[in-house]
């Protein structure tokens, strides 16, 4: 059996299924600054946080992220979780936020929802920090892994808009709505989103199912594996 069959398997498809190959920017600052000397976005005023924030460099970004303190989110938190992959990446997959695992390891995307995100990016031929990059919405774990406040999201947005600034993917996946939402700063609905172009700041991004859903909902697996052809179809088209 191939190694693709092996993974249409974990994805619960079968080798029946083969690969066919044929947002307004809007910025609501946080009320509060980001107290650390490792960042030069440190007590600054809320105002002037965002803009702070767009001028960081990998590093820097990544201290600031885990030295944030600008929503509630960071109280309950055992680390943030700012992202991981290859920040040389075409592809950028963003999630809602950490969990459990994820806010024990420091690393998005490490439980049972990530196994099977693994598993959907090997079934078009991407891995793990391979030209792959990994980031959430909200970079601290809601408290019972409840989806996160607007306020919360909107504490973070500047963080993700830094993201994708210094990725400059080629696309970016919404896994879910509230990712979704957070990217084009709209109300989404998976249902009628899946299967269509949309626009980040003329960046492609498509939205598909969160892996923890998927887990929940078996029968959906086979409409993620449809929006998976149609990501490398767009691929391919660029």
């Amino acid at each position: 059996m191939s190694r693709r069959d092996d993974v249409l398997r974990e994805l619960g498809l079968g080798p029946i299924w083969r690969l066919r190959r044929p947002a307004a920017e809007s910025v609501v600052a946080a009320a509060s600054p980001i107290p650390s000397a490792a960042s030069p976005a440190a007590a600054l005023p809320a105002h002037d946080r965002s803009e702070s924030i767009a001028q960081l460099a990998w590093d820097d970004l990544d201290a600031a992220i885990r030295s944030c303190t600008a929503c509630a989110l960071c109280r309950a938190r055992k680390q943030a979780v700012p992202g991981v992959g290859d920040v040389n990446a075409d592809w950028l997959f963003v999630g809602e936020g950490p969990g459990a695992e994820e806010d024990e390891r420091g690393e998005p995307f490490v439980g049972q929802a990530g196994k099977l995100l693994d598993a959907m990016l090997a079934a078009i031929d991407l891995k793990r920090g391979d030209n792959v990059y990994i980031a959430n919405a909200v970079k601290c774990r809601p408290p019972g892994n409840r989806t996160p406040e607007p306020e919360e999201t909107a504490a973070c947005w500047p963080f993700l808009q830094r993201q994708i600034d210094l990725l400059r993917p080629k696309l970016i996946v919404a896994l879910g709505r509230p990712a979704a939402q957070t990217l084009l700063q709209s109300e989404i609905k998976i249902s009628a989103a899946r299967g269509r172009r949309f626009d980040y700041r003329g960046i492609p991004l498509v939205v598909t199912y969160h892996p923890a859903y998927l887990l929940r909902n078996l029968p959906d697996k086979a409409k993620a594996w449809e929006d998976l052809c149609f990501m490398r179809r767009l691929m391919e088209g660029q």
